[in-house]
């Protein structure tokens, strides 16, 4: 039994979840909107301010794409949400990371610094922590 599938999805305030009869799923919210195509065989409800994921039988497969629906469904919700973040730790003695402008220079003990250019739609943000 999937444990990740049977979880009821909470719908935030100010998004919006739409099925379509071909089981297109839409998402929409302050970040934008998401489309999802989901497996035929995997039923897809919005009953109120959840979104509910099931499946018809307990075939390996259809066991697989429950869970797996759930996620990527769960994962559009908190991206149109609260947008997508990555935190990453830098560990290490004289290990750092500052951004220049537009730029993020990183010092990871190599023989140069390495540069990453922002791409659009991304920010880079570097806290102080002394």
């Amino acid at each position: 039994m999937s444990r990740i599938g049977l979880k009821p999805i909470v719908i935030p305030a100010g998004v919006e979840v739409s099925v379509n009869g071909e089981n297109t799923v839409t998402v929409k919210g302050p970040n934008g909107t998401l489309t999802q195509d989901v497996c035929k065989d995997i039923t897809v409800t919005v009953d109120g301010s959840e979104v509910k994921v099931s499946r018809p039988s307990d075939d390996k497969e259809h066991r697989a794409l429950h869970g797996l629906t759930r996620a990527l469904l769960h994962n559009m919700v908190e991206g149109v949400a609260n947008g997508y973040s990555k935190q990453l730790d830098i560990n290490g003695v004289g290990y750092r990371a500052q951004v220049q402008g537009k730029q993020l220079v990183m010092n990871l003990g190599y023989s140069h610094n390495v540069v990453f250019d922002e791409p659009e739609g991304i920010k880079f943000e570097t806290p102080n922590t002394n």
